[in-house]
């Protein structure tokens, strides 16, 4: 017989690994996606809601983007470096907010890395999206029902968003045999 704590050991060794999961990168079908619909800007603006943005999409510390490890205004090349590492962030996220029975190939992956670089981690985790997935519903009907829904700010539906949520559905369901999800067990 297994002791209770013996039982908790287990659970919190199992919680441990998974916090210390590390996401694969997404593929490149996911990095032009989130490219196309962040859009290039070499120089220093202030996004939708006034806050400091350079490159693709990434939101700046301050007004002077001094967290930015690269001269303003970017290269091509740096953003998408910056980009990259930007995105470590929302694959880890993704893949530690499913559980370890999901599976995904690297396309329905990579289309809930852009849905979580634009709506950020908090909003996934509670999403009812993730929720259904580690319910174990199938992967291609979540997302056709659940990502069209993240396609309004301040209230509003915004034609931007509806047509990026119809991207990523899209590629959701376009196959590939190579599997993203799980990475850790």
């Amino acid at each position: 017989m297994v002791s209770f704590t013996k039982l908790a050991l287990l659970a919190l060794g199992a919680v441990q690994a998974q916090a210390q999961c590390v996401g694969p990168s997404i593929n490149t079908a996911a990095l032009n996606l989130i490219k196309e619909f962040e859009g290039w800007r070499p120089n220093i603006y202030l996004d939708p809601v006034g806050l400091p943005t350079v490159g693709y999409g990434h939101l700046c510390r301050d007004s002077r983007c001094s967290d930015v490890p690269y001269p303003i205004p970017l290269s091509v090349a740096n953003g998408e470096r910056l980009l990259r590492s930007d995105l470590i962030t929302y694959q880890n996220c993704i893949t530690r907010q499913t559980a370890s029975s999901v599976v995904l190939n690297a396309n329905q992956y990579g289309a809930l890395v852009s849905w979580a670089f634009n709506v950020g981690c908090t909003a996934t985790s509670t999403s009812t999206l993730i929720r259904r997935l580690n319910a174990g519903e199938a992967p291609n009907t979540v997302a056709a029902q659940e990502l069209p829904r993240w396609n309004m700010a301040g209230g509003q539906v915004l034609p931007g968003l509806t047509r990026r949520r119809a991207a990523e559905v899209d590629l959701h369901r376009t196959a590939t045999s190579v599997r993203a999800l799980p990475a850790c067990s």
